[in-house]
């Protein structure tokens, strides 16, 4: 005999009760523990892989679970952690992991560079696993298109480390915008503190003995072949084309995100950039990103018109508010977001951090709406991971989604790390128009070239300043497919 269906699901309940979510994790095993999925009671087997750094943090963050396996292509930056789960295969191979021990895992943590996110996701996706990997999410737009259609055919549990995401103050953020505390919003602009470690770089050229501890190859992964240089990792590795993604990709996920959900953005028409000298090796020291989303139709009590979006990092910032009082920080420390609307502001600090509406009175007088969207307890002390904890242990049919799973954080990767297109593109001197369907932007012609600096000396010859730049002029059209979708070295595949 058929069961009867029950006539209010768990997803539908927790989706229309706000303050449900602090009872995620506490529900029967015979609710959950179904279909080969674990019950909320019963430990996840987790593998990670990159974890000398903030991987590290993402582990530790998930220390209620079994840690099973522990990968990194350099051990000496992966000694702490690797110390602190001695029980815990080790290897320097994800593939070799996977192929090990592949059956046992029931989801994977990837905290690579940025430039191997996408090949060891894609892998553990297949493989039935869930994951969470940090962000950025990807390299490239077409890596996070393709782990988007990949996570949802797989039917697994997603979580970008983007951890603001879980956090109170975008919720408020997008609480009260819905609310229409600002009215309409046709303005954004986003800056952070970023690069704290050094960009503008050329290629080094002296050459060094790679480390026993650190296999360069695995290092290397889809990228091309360069000779190893301790200034390429551990850590450094961001400001490189090659490997990361610059101060953009680091921390637009970030401080864009609050404006990505509360405005339901999506594809940009088109997007364009300014900086300080661009290179063909590394990201540059500062830059302006400028983003144009057409017309959204509605959301809560507001209407989603065309709205511009601006990035700033290296030290640049928007226009100051007037509203701010002498002495008052834009955002906070590490940056921020500041929306503008038809009747106030809203700023927000890094992360989504701390909301307020300006001007002062508009902040003092206004009635903060019932919250709606559920809360993540302790969101930014490994609240994040726990959630995906959570989203793991569910049946698909029944799975709370967490908020940055990669339906969401997929779109938003790709308009955060299409920007590095526009920058290096920049020298076309145009806005690019974009076709997101396609992937493509639309108005480059195949005689189109862009002459990108490949070194640049100065020195004082006799008192005078003597200026040595060289150019490279490179076909705009193919370079810009290469930056969408990049072409691997050989061995490695998406």
């Amino acid at each position: 005999m058929k069961q009867k269906k029950q006539t209010l699901s768990r997803r539908k309940f927790i989706g229309n009760t706000a303050m449900a979510a602090a009872g995620l994790s506490v529900l029967p095993g015979n609710v959950l523990g179904n279909f080969g999925r674990p019950a909320p009671s019963d430990r996840l087997n987790i593998a990670a892989v990159g974890v000398g750094g903030v991987g590290g943090t993402n582990v530790k963050n998930c220390m209620t679970e079994n840690i099973v396996a522990l990968c990194d292509v350099d051990w000496k930056y992966a000694a702490g952690l690797f110390e602190q789960f001695p029980n815990a295969k080790k290897y320097t191979d994800y593939r070799k992991m996977f192929d090990e021990l592949g059956s046992s895992i029931d989801a994977v943590i990837v905290a690579t560079p940025d430039h191997t996110h996408a090949i060891v996701a894609a892998q553990a996706i297949k493989m039935g696993k869930h994951v969470y990997v940090q962000k950025p999410l990807t390299h490239t737009v077409y890596e996070s298109r393709m782990l988007t259609r990949w996570a949802k055919e797989y039917k697994v549990a997603t979580q970008m480390g983007n951890q603001g995401n879980s956090g109170d103050g975008i919720r408020q953020t997008c609480e009260w915008i819905w609310d229409g505390a600002i009215g309409d919003v046709t303005e954004v602009h986003a800056w952070t503190n970023r690069p704290i470690w050094p960009q503008g770089l050329e290629r080094p050229t002296a050459l060094q003995d790679v480390p026993s501890t650190l296999d360069w190859d695995l290092f290397i992964g889809p990228a091309p072949m360069r000779p190893y240089n301790e200034i390429y990792t551990p850590w450094n590795w961001r400001a490189w084309w090659d490997f990361g993604t610059g101060a953009l990709g680091d921390m637009a996920c970030h401080i864009v995100d609050p404006a990505f959900w509360a405005l339901r953005l999506g594809h940009p028409s088109c997007f364009y950039a300014s900086s300080s000298q661009v290179n063909t090796e590394s990201a540059p020291l500062a830059e302006m990103v400028h983003y144009e989303f057409p017309e959204r139709g509605k959301v809560g009590r507001i209407n989603l018109p065309a709205v511009k979006l601006t990035w700033y990092d290296g030290g640049l910032l928007p226009p100051r508010p007037e509203e701010l009082k002498d002495g008052q920080i834009m955002g906070d420390q590490s940056g921020g977001i500041l929306f503008v609307g038809t009747k106030g502001k809203l700023m927000t600090g890094c992360y989504g951090r701390n909301p307020i509406l300006l001007p002062e009175e508009l902040d003092k007088n206004y009635t903060r709406p019932n919250p709606t969207l559920r809360r993540i307890p302790k969101a930014m002390e490994g609240g994040h991971e726990q959630d995906w904890i959570r989203a793991c242990k569910e049946t698909f049919e029944d799975r709370i989604e967490t908020s940055s799973n990669f339906n969401y954080a997929g779109p938003l990767n790709e308009v955060v790390v299409m920007g590095n297109l526009a920058v290096r593109l920049q020298d076309l001197k145009r806005k690019l128009m974009w076709d997101g369907e396609n992937m493509k932007i639309t108005n480059i012609s195949d005689t189109d070239e862009v002459r990108v600096v490949t070194s640049d000396k100065f020195s004082v010859i006799e008192g005078h300043p003597h200026f040595d730049t060289q150019y490279a002029t490179i076909k705009a059209k193919p370079a810009a497919e290469e930056y969408v979708r990049h072409t691997y070295r050989q061995g490695w595949s998406l």
